[in-house]
């Protein structure tokens, strides 16, 4: 069963390049998700909890992703979520992720310049020049790290 997630939230960490096993870029980044709620007693908006994401980007996207992206933008992610155990230093933990479909600013509180890239190439594509989504051998060729909850 695939799970897609769309959140919004600010880039908690600086956007890092790799490659997969295969070759394919990869861009990785944290997201948090900072909820707010409107509390009458006090009359202000309050924060009321974070959730913290571990996003990757593939091909494309995730060139862009690297291009684009600064620690404290606010952003749209949509992909498709992946919940996971770790463990490491007799610490565990469960990390959330998300493998990106799309990754935009969010407009509510911004503004961008939009610069389109040229169009890929079929090859570059993949089969059928589709590149809403990285192929999975990709995503599994991916050996993220442990995470830990960022502060």
């Amino acid at each position: 069963m695939i799970d897609t997630v769309t959140v919004v939230g600010r880039v908690a960490t600086e956007p890092t390049p790799g490659r997969t096993s295969a070759g394919v870029p990869v861009t990785n980044f944290r997201l948090a998700s900072t909820h707010r709620r409107f509390d009458a007693a006090s009359g202000s908006w309050v924060d009321a909890g974070t959730n913290w994401f571990s996003i990757a980007a593939f091909r494309q996207l995730a060139e862009h992703a690297r291009a684009s992206l600064r620690v404290g933008d606010s952003v749209i992610v949509s992909g498709r979520l992946r919940v996971r155990p770790w463990e490491s230093n007799g610490k565990q933990g469960t990390s959330v992720d998300i493998d990106a479909d799309t990754i935009g600013h969010d407009l509510r509180w911004g503004t961008t310049a939009y610069r389109p890239s040229a169009r890929p190439s079929p090859a570059e594509a993949g089969e059928g020049g589709d590149l809403s989504t990285a192929d999975d051998e990709a995503r599994d060729a991916w050996d993220q790290p442990a995470e830990t909850e960022a502060a």
